[in-house]
């Protein structure tokens, strides 16, 4: 029996609403999760609807698995029929049951980041060989497509459009040819083609429709165009639609989120019942008052104000600091006087940043201080080369449909297949209409080569067809084991560093006993499937054990069928997906990183003008609103402690600039009080245009708390393999002689980039 007793008023009034459309303004900490997963038990308990009509939608794998296990304890028996998924994942699974139907494969590919930095690199070299491609530029071409695709903008709709550039055009236009070649969707698709698909074929659209009676979606604030028109379409028939959000908290514009969605949704769902909630039971009393006085200032927002019946608790504190070295110091000092009380591990500490270029003079400062921490956003486990590479062999043993893939492991371990050959092969390809797999099989390809390279491809292809035949006969875990085995990769890690390889190898490690819970998993399904309950891994089984299916053996996956969801769910992978959340650490993060995430205790760093609101986004539309929203979610993600920093002076780009407080921290009342001085310059840097027209006439060093003498020269240079005492092995990317000490950026294998001044690091080069 359901008690919903356990609720607040506001809560069991939304768990309640059941017919018609609802949007549930739920503020930061009151309680959405236990909402949706009560209406869901409400639902089902009162015979609204039976487990596989309902579906619930979230954006990450990490909240999908908690609203899973909070469903799961609270409705018993049959949960596992409810359709809890991600955005992504629930198209991925749409798509695999019809994408035929617009002119793809049902063993599509998904190429991730890594994946459309290729295409995307190799399209703009194939167009100017004199022009450099770099990061910068890839970087625009990969945003303006992924912006287009989120706002369902085709290429014909675009060719049309207002905003329509011919650059971008071309680069859109080649870009879906390569992806189309290779059958192959991009994460941006796999909305858009489900739309797509919705949109035009009535059968598909009507089994959805009819098949979910109740649909929930949580984190509303943050979807995007094609986000809410795939909603929208899914709820057409009986229009039960619940979002989940908070407008105050919508700050991912930058990745095509779109706060009308949420402000307009009583325009676009007629008949639309509000309720709020407003119950904070996170953070104490005066956390929630500095919060509520920074967001109030925001005019496009639907009013509302957190609250709590708990204590007030501690004041919040800011404190002025004369640069970004003693505003580090001061975290590092006062994490280590909390944790010696013994009432805190490291673990219940996160520092917050706006921008990634913050956190160098925090870790540094971490570092001297012997504080353990991960920095969230770092190198995802997947985005790690020797996990690239072994997915790239299970991709290529899969289908071969994936050129990317083959090219990138065809000579890793090295075999003497130079790009001149790769570049042959795929002449060769395109000029016969087939794959880059497929030309490694032709005989004609291989007289073209020559005996000797033609020799060497063949002992590629041979490795990957004895590893293909083990696909369905043997379990995924030992698929990998042996292309780590057979391909000579585990040799080729060995010949490196004791330490370097001692390290790639348990990553290794690791993604085979992801292989192994993987395999578990599924195993499980089929044994709920045997015993009568329902699968809830695609909406197309949706049904009773007896129900026909025609695609039952496609959806359950045997086989290669279950490389294939196993390649396709590894890619859908986060990083904070990833966090552990019972490792002892510090966790330092970006603002955006830390959504969705609490601390005891949580310094904000970088409060002034300019660096929060950042500078970049100030002459935007709506851009200091987001800014402010931003800091909202910042601050209410403290539940006893909260720190806010400002400096006086901060180096930018080599300069050294004299910043304002942060006009946040002026709009929290009693906080700070503003000398004359102050107020002066706050005011002409707010008149002015440019952020350059504030800079200070002068430049000087900051202010060191440790006295640090510069190197004279280097043993190592850019390119060079070097280890750290504590990050491991590396190479270096960037050296910069800077007056004070050499700065060095060094990508290292297991914490990503980092940047150091040469006197701290002491970094080894290796032989």
């Amino acid at each position: 029996m359901l008690d919903i007793s356990v609720l607040n008023d506001k809560q069991a009034e939304a768990v309640q609403c059941t017919e018609g459309p609802l949007l549930v303004l739920a503020g930061a900490g009151t309680g959405k999760t236990r909402v949706l997963t009560h209406r869901v038990a409400y639902i089902l308990e009162n015979g609204l609807a039976d487990p596989y009509e309902i579906m619930a939608i979230t954006f990450t794998n990490k909240a999908a698995g908690e609203m899973r296990d909070r469903i799961n304890s609270l409705v018993g028996y049959g949960a596992e029929s409810i359709w809890v998924s991600t955005f992504h994942s629930a198209c991925v699974r749409i798509l695999r049951r019809y994408i035929d139907r617009i002119g793809y494969g049902t063993n599509f590919t998904i190429y991730d980041s890594g994946d459309q930095s290729t295409v995307v690199k190799n399209i703009l070299a194939g167009k100017s060989k004199n022009d450099k491609i770099n990061d910068s530029k890839k970087k625009f071409y990969i945003t303006a497509i992924s912006g287009l695709k989120n706002r369902l903008i085709t290429l014909d709709d675009y060719k049309e459009s207002d905003e329509y550039d011919e650059k971008v055009y071309t680069v859109y236009e080649e870009y879906e040819e390569e992806l189309k070649k290779n059958n192959a969707l991009d994460f941006d698709d796999l909305l858009l083609k489900t739309v797509m698909l919705l949109e035009t074929d009535e059968e598909a659209r009507e089994y959805y429709q009819n098949r979910l009676k109740y649909i929930l979606v949580d984190e509303y604030q943050d979807t995007n165009k094609a986000q809410f028109e795939l909603i929208r379409l899914l709820s057409g028939k009986y229009k039960n639609i619940c979002v989940v959000g908070d407008d105050d908290q919508s700050i991912y514009k930058f990745r095509g989120a779109d706060i009308r969605n949420i402000l307009d949704f009583e325009k676009v769902f007629e008949n639309t019942k509000v309720v709020k909630l407003e119950q904070n039971y996170r953070s104490t009393g005066n956390i929630l008052d500095a919060a509520n006085n920074v967001i109030k200032h925001n005019e496009k927002r639907k009013s509302k104000a957190l609250w709590t019946e708990e204590e007030d608790g501690l004041d919040v504190e800011f404190h002025r600091v004369e640069n970004e070295y003693n505003e580090a110091d001061f975290v590092a000092r006062t994490i280590k006087r909390l944790k010696s009380t013994g009432r805190f591990s490291f673990g219940d500490f996160a520092c917050l940043y706006r921008t990634n270029a913050q956190s160098r003079h925090i870790e540094e400062a971490f570092v001297n201080n012997d504080i353990p921490y991960n920095i969230v956003g770092g190198k995802n486990f997947y985005q790690r080369r020797e996990i690239k590479d072994i997915i790239a062999y299970l991709k290529t043993v899969n289908d071969g449909v994936d050129d990317l893939a083959v090219k990138r492991i065809i000579n890793v371990p090295k075999r003497g297949i130079g790009e001149k050959t790769i570049q042959n092969i795929e002449m060769y390809a395109d000029s016969n209409g087939i794959n880059f797999y497929d030309a490694l099989a032709d005989k004609n390809c291989m007289d073209i080569l020559g005996t000797r390279t033609a020799k060497k491809v063949e002992r590629f292809v041979y490795e990957i067809e004895s590893i293909r035949t083990l696909v369905g006969v043997e379990s995924l875990s030992n698929v990998i084991s042996r292309i780590i085995e057979d391909t000579g990769y585990e040799e080729m890690i060995n010949e490196g560093t004791k330490e370097d390889a001692m390290n790639r190898m348990e990553n290794l490690g690791a993604l085979i006993s992801k292989a192994i819970e993987y395999e578990e998993d599924y195993r499980e399904k089929l044994e709920n499937r045997a015993n009568g309950a329902y699968d809830i891994t695609d909406v197309s089984n949706m049904k009773p054990k007896d129900a026909e299916s025609e695609d039952d053996e496609a959806v359950l996956g045997t086989g290669r069928d279950l490389l294939t969801k196993f390649l396709a769910d590894i890619t859908l992978m986060s990083d904070i997906d990833n966090l552990e959340e019972d490792d002892s650490r510090v966790l330092m993060m970006t603002v955006h990183a830390s959504k969705g995430l609490e601390f005891d205790n949580v310094f904000l760093c970088g409060m002034e003008e300019n660096t929060f609101p950042n500078r970049m986004v100030l002459n935007e539309k709506d851009g200091v609103e987001e800014e402010r929203r931003l800091c909202y979610v910042a601050m209410t993600r403290a539940r006893k402690r909260l720190y806010l920093l400002s400096a006086k002076h901060r180096m930018i780009r080599g300069s050294m600039y004299l910043l304002n407080v942060s006009r946040f921290i002026r709009e929290i009342p009693g906080l700070y009080k503003e000398n004359a001085k102050e107020i002066q310059y706050r005011e002409r840097m707010e008149n002015n245009d440019e952020f350059q027209d504030a800079r200070h006439e002068f430049k000087r060093k900051a202010v060191f708390n440790i006295s640090v003498e510069k190197i004279d020269s280097l043993d190592y240079g850019v390119g060079d393999t070097v280890r750290h005492m504590k990050f491991g092995v590396g190479e270096v990317k960037e050296i910069r002689n800077g007056g004070r000490d050499y700065e060095v950026t060094v990508d290292f294998e297991n914490y990503g980039v980092k940047k150091m001044f040469a006197s701290f690091a002491k970094l080894q080069k290796l032989d």
